[in-house]
């Protein structure tokens, strides 16, 4: 069981409270990859933290990776890998850093080869073949034993046409593990959809690839092993107006719970019409109760709905014509236990401080009971 430690909630979960008996690998994030070729923190107490966090995890036996890039930070990946001395540079930087923190491995979050991610991201059709080559001499210059893992789409990189590669056994011989970035699948929106689907299960969606069953497929067809496959798990989920009663093309609920006093909720933001919200903000806020017999439901005057087709549960408020997509503890269970039928290495949740809160860690818990880990 894995997770992603933000640089920016330090000041929220101290590295020195991570619970590391829930946790193999923590990915301290981000480093983000400069024009120079160099690598940069976004938070003035970025190296404190990720020092810190390492002590810890080595105090118990556990591992720490350095994050580099995410869907800010992938600017300069493509323009990097595509020169041999900027790519050797960049390597290099790596490889210093790896030493400079005690870092037992490396991940890659490119967001994404060969597709236009975030605006002014650099964009190449040479971009997965450069990355590969980028990975052949990363893994050449770490020390032998470093962990090399790479956060990916929901299906392989993209190839010189635009589609999909249907071969990557290339990548899989060089890394460690992917992870299947299977959230952010559908944002805020007026229709809302779910923002991390287990699988297509009522056979209706609009994006029918995009879900946890046909993710894994498409890598292990594209020749990534089942064993260097784990699944992304979201700790947050999307805030939204909308007086919408089912998610976009999935079928109509078939359980509410009782809400209680109306609240109108903020995203992390602080802003009430749309952007993510975490899993602990939820809860904070009083969206999120626990019943009498242990279950997180609506509050606040939300209701909690499940919604059968996607295996996950959304918050609606007629009061504010508010609504929230997101995972709870039952549906990141189904993932847990998906992850365990599936044989594949595990489950990675993004992001540890967004199921902190402040005395248990209900998501990663379910995750571990369902993979059968508890």
């Amino acid at each position: 069981m894995n997770g992603y430690y933000p640089d920016w909630s330090a000041w929220y979960l101290a590295p020195e409270d991570v619970d590391f008996t829930k946790f193999d690998v923590i990915d301290f994030a981000f480093a983000l990859p400069t024009a120079d070729n160099g690598l940069q923190f976004t938070q003035d107490t970025s190296s404190d933290s990720l020092r810190r966090l390492v002590t810890t995890a080595h105090a118990a036996g556990k591992k720490v990776k350095l994050s580099i890039g995410g869907w800010t930070g992938s600017q300069y990946f493509s323009t990097i890998v595509s020169q041999s001395w900027s790519t050797t540079a960049f390597v290099n930087n790596i490889l210093e850093a790896y030493h400079e923190y005690d870092l037992d491995g490396i991940d890659i979050d490119w967001e994404y080869p060969g597709v236009q991610g975030a605006p002014g991201n650099a964009v190449s059709p040479n971009d997965a073949a450069n990355f590969l080559n980028f990975l052949q001499i990363l893994r050449a210059t770490l020390p032998s034993d470093a962990l090399i893992s790479l956060a990916t789409q929901v299906w392989p990189f993209a190839g010189p046409d635009g589609n999909p590669l249907s071969d990557v056994s290339g990548f899989a011989d060089v890394i460690d593990w992917i992870l299947i970035m299977n959230y952010d699948i559908w944002g805020s929106s007026s229709t809302p959809g779910a923002n991390a689907p287990l699988s297509n299960g009522c056979g209706n969606s609009s994006q029918p690839l995009a879900n946890a069953y046909s993710a894994v497929a498409s890598w292990e067809a594209a020749g990534m092993p089942a064993n260097k496959i784990t699944l992304g798990v979201p700790a947050y989920g999307y805030l939204q107006m909308s007086w919408a009663t089912r998610l976009q093309d999935r079928s109509l609920p078939h359980k509410e719970y009782a809400a209680r006093d109306y609240l109108t909720i903020q995203n992390d933001n602080g802003g009430t019409a749309d952007g993510q919200v975490m899993f602990e903000s939820l809860i904070s806020q009083g969206a999120l109760v626990l019943d009498s017999a242990g279950d997180y439901v609506g509050g606040g005057g939300f209701f909690r709905v499940w919604d059968e087709c996607s295996s996950t549960p959304f918050l609606k408020s007629w009061d504010s014509g508010q609504i929230v997509t997101y995972d709870d503890p039952q549906s990141v269970s189904l993932k847990g236990q998906f992850a365990a039928q599936a044989g594949i290495k595990g489950c990675n949740i993004f992001s540890i401080d967004g199921d902190w809160t402040g005395s248990s860690w209900p998501l990663t818990d379910a995750v571990r009971s369902g993979m059968g880990l508890d």
